[in-house]
């Protein structure tokens, strides 16, 4: 499906947010670059893009470069430089380093984003890419003209942001790999959460609390194994009281599950999307301080905050229902069919 359609989707949402950060991740967007992971860059100027390309030459073999391309808009002010890079790890950096593709790939974003001022990696997944900016979700859609990407799955959202700035990589949604997370509300664990993901080498450096969720999915689901509902019963982890009701087997499941990743229950309002290679997962917070709405229609599955965006581009969908606190929402895909 084209990004147009999830454009369409935002304008509803126009007073959601207030100008300062909208941005899409779209999925399958790039099959002739698949097996290739597509780093999309932000650059001050054409001086930061030739120090990082020299870093990335180090480390990567870089089939393509190019620099996205946008059509100027006059909603859209101060951009910095977009670019784009289909590149694999040098085999020779990867055995220095004794790591699998994708921690390296972690493991150079990171890098550049601490070390290389005026260069920021806010998208480094295969067959995927993130699109963000500093202006509403509707005109930064336009200004990538994603109109013209077809993918199997995308996600989007406008932001309103309360204690942090808005900035071009401060938008969502937040990517590391092919994990991309949009967010709505607001992170009262943030700080225990942010110990916590340090302790294992990740670094949040992007002044706002969805960076450590974006972190925490990584670690949970590529580092450590678990399964989305796993993942999701770490973060959301259902009362005490809930769990001891629980048949034995989950009962103990869960009670592990809270007892040693204690670190990384998110409490505070909250309700995110993760996009992933092969579909997404909705999850709100345990007591559904934020709103969420599913609806179906044939092969489709849309979520959002407000019925209305379903409706605008779906105004048939089916079976409509918001989902339970705490209770994931799982879509898979496989080559793109439902």
């Amino acid at each position: 499906m084209s990004g147009q359609s999830v454009i369409e989707s935002m304008k509803p949402m126009h007073d959601r947010s207030n100008g300062l950060g909208g941005g899409f991740a779209g999925y399958g967007i790039y099959p002739e670059y698949r097996d290739l992971f597509a780093l999309h860059l932000f650059f001050r100027d054409n001086s930061c893009r030739k120090t990082c390309e020299a870093f990335l030459k180090e480390r990567f073999d870089v089939v393509w470069a190019e620099e996205i391309p946008v059509r100027k808009m006059p909603q859209i002010t101060d951009e910095p430089l977009i670019w784009r890079y289909f590149a694999s790890p040098l085999r020779s950096a990867l055995r220095a380093m004794q790591v699998d593709e994708k921690e390296f790939v972690v493991r150079a974003a990171m890098r550049i984003n601490q070390e290389l001022t005026g260069a920021h990696v806010f998208s480094c997944g295969k067959n995927m890419g993130v699109f963000k900016g500093v202006g509403y979700p509707e005109d930064i859609g336009e200004f990538y003209r994603l109109g013209e990407y077809r993918g199997y799955c995308w996600t989007a959202h406008g932001r309103y942001p309360t204690n942090t700035p808005g900035w071009w990589g401060g938008a969502h949604p937040f990517a590391l790999l092919d994990y991309s997370v949009v967010h709505n509300g607001e992170i009262s664990s943030y700080d225990a959460n942010r110990r916590f993901m340090e302790m294992f080498g990740y670094q949040c450096t992007l002044q706002t609390d969805t960076e450590v969720i974006t972190y925490m999915l990584d670690y949970l689901l590529r580092r450590q194994g678990l399964s989305l509902s796993e993942a999701a019963a770490v973060m959301a982890a259902p009362f005490w009281s809930t769990i001891a009701r629980r048949p034995p087997e989950e009962r103990e499941v869960l009670t592990y599950l809270r007892t040693v990743f204690s670190g990384l229950l998110v409490t505070g309002p909250f309700s995110i999307i993760l996009g992933f290679d092969g579909g997404l997962m909705a999850l709100n917070d345990r007591l559904k301080l934020r709103g969420m709405v599913v609806g179906e229609k044939e092969d489709l599955v849309y979520v959002a905050s407000e019925e209305a965006a379903i409706r605008a581009i779906a105004p048939d969908a089916e079976n409509l229902y918001a989902p339970m606190g705490g209770e994931p929402v799982i879509v898979r895909v496989k080559e793109g069919a439902y």
